[in-house]
């Protein structure tokens, strides 16, 4: 089986996360990462750094699909203007789903998202683009996390949740059904 070539845009510790779970989930052949000028020629876990942000454009003539692995978590900022440029560029940004994760064939996830290992995303949960579900966080039944969200590991998303565009919910986060999160949610946190 022949394999899409993918850009991984942003060599940090998030990207090791996203590679593993590239590899396991074994759809896409990663062809070099995408980071600042002074890591040019550097290897995360074995993966060549080609290239910086301002040669997206050139690259693309080679390659038409990649995705966004520069974590959050103060802000989004830098996430949402590397999608942005992306999608002006033209790049198709795959959703990437860990084999050991569950996803509801009744969600519906955006693209360029990434679910990490043993994640749980049940049935109607809507998940925008470009978001990060972290390792073993739980999405419920009819939660929204909207565009540019990261939701970190083990954190709980109750039922009917809403999160809005652009939060961080830190580790071990527990959120009472029905309520609306925004912005930066400290991690242990009863948000309600």
């Amino acid at each position: 089986m022949k394999k899409t070539k993918l850009l991984l845009i942003g060599g940090g510790g998030h990207c090791n996360s996203v590679i593993d779970v590239i590899e396991q989930e074994n759809r896409f052949q990663i062809v070099g990462i995408i980071d600042n000028p002074e890591n040019l020629g550097k290897q995360v876990l074995g993966y060549p750094v080609i290239a910086t942000d301002n040669q997206l454009a050139e690259l693309y003539s080679k390659y038409q699909h990649a995705i966004v692995t520069v974590g959050q978590i103060k802000s989004s900022a830098l996430r949402v203007r590397l999608y942005q440029q992306l999608k002006e560029i033209g790049y198709q940004l795959p959703v990437i789903i860990s084999p050991m994760a569950y996803v509801s064939k009744h969600a519906q996830i955006g693209e360029g998202t990434v679910i990490l290992h043993h994640a749980l995303v049940n049935a109607s949960a809507n998940i925008g683009n470009n978001c990060i579900i972290n390792s073993k966080a739980l999405i419920e039944h009819d939660a929204h996390i909207h565009d540019h969200c990261h939701i970190a590991t083990a954190s709980v998303i109750n039922g009917g949740v809403v999160v809005e565009a652009n939060t961080f919910v830190g580790s071990n986060t527990t959120s009472v059904q029905g309520c609306r999160l925004h912005g930066f949610i400290k991690a242990g946190a009863l948000a309600k």
